[in-house]
């Protein structure tokens, strides 16, 4: 009896260590070498030169130097990236960091990371949850940038408004936010009327075809709001071809967005009117939240707008991208 008993004792001793060894090896697999593993869901680092920068802050950050075992993954659809933030749970990472390329659809994953205890980090886009489904979120204010922009074109004070208005991907909080505060300023105002409105998905050849079919239908218009400095680019490569005037003085009102170092450029010679800051820096008070903890829950990147006829020479040095 005592023997039979020692070898019960035994088996038992020998599982809870098992058990304690599996649950070591599962936690060392999640911090191998003491790396922290983060997986970084973004969009294309091609969408724009806000994106590149973004992304090209991200990889300086999160490096094994740094402590940190990385995976990016890249994708303008919300769908794709909600698949990606799936297989990264399954992955058994430390870390969600997450710029979404959609507002809503995110709630079931992040209640997947949070089940797992796995932390997410929310960066350069909102998206429509729960905060108690992130640990922070470090993010521009999209729907100021554009009641910026707006104010600001509603102080050139013409005596009409006959704007293209070319957008980002649609549901994007970049979109919904420039999107929205010029569509109250409408709705609100008489003479300001949108002469087209259609998505160019950040691209800049899209938006340049977007104003030739505009300039072709030979209806009249005397703003270009375009909701990223690309597709800026490309409604003007639409007016050069065109012959028409642009900037500072001229027939043709350009604004963009993102404050990339060329598109400030084309402040300074007046061939541009107004762009609005975006800024793609978040990576270091993402790394601060891993490393010591937020501070609070949502930090709100600083951020402001260029008009053409103040703008400087150190501006562009300063703040372009």
């Amino acid at each position: 009896m005592k023997k039979l008993v020692k070898m019960i004792v035994s088996s038992i001793l020998v599982g809870v260590m098992a058990l304690g060894f599996c649950a070591c090896a599962a936690k060392g697999g999640k911090k191998e070498g003491g790396l922290i593993k983060v997986g970084i869901i973004n969009n294309d680092p091609n969408e724009s030169g806000y994106r590149t920068a973004n992304d090209r802050d991200m990889k300086a950050t999160f490096t094994k130097e740094n402590g940190y075992d990385p995976y990016f993954y890249y994708s303008l659809k919300n769908e794709e990236q909600i698949a990606a933030a799936q297989k990264f749970i399954q992955d058994d990472v430390d870390y969600l960091l997450i710029s979404a390329a959609g507002t809503s659809g995110w709630d079931g994953v992040l209640e997947q990371a949070k089940k797992a205890g796995i932390k997410v980090i929310l960066f350069d886009r909102t998206i429509d949850a729960s905060e108690d489904l992130y640990e922070a979120s470090i993010v521009s204010d999209m729907a100021k940038e554009g009641e910026q922009a707006v104010s600001w074109l509603a102080s050139q004070n013409l005596s009409e408004y006959k704007i293209i208005h070319i957008q980002g991907v649609m549901g994007s909080s970049a979109q919904i936010g420039r999107s929205g505060a010029l569509d109250t300023k409408v709705a609100a105002e008489a003479n300001w009327t949108i002469v087209q409105q259609q998505t160019a998905e950040w691209s800049e050849e899209t938006a340049q075809q977007i104003t030739q079919a505009v300039i072709d239908s030979g209806e009249s218009f005397n703003v270009i709001y375009a909701e990223n400095d690309n597709m800026a680019k490309g409604a003007v490569a639409a007016l050069d071809k065109a012959n028409i005037s642009h900037g500072v003085g001229k027939d043709v009102i350009v604004i963009g967005f993102d404050c990339n170092t060329w598109a400030l450029e084309e402040l300074v010679a007046g061939n541009w009117n107004y762009d609005g800051q975006c800024n793609p820096f978040q990576a270091s008070y993402i790394d601060d939240i891993i490393k010591n903890g937020a501070k609070q829950k949502v930090v709100i990147m600083e951020e402001k707008g260029f008009d053409a006829t103040t703008i400087t020479k150190d501006d562009v040095t300063k703040y372009g991208i």
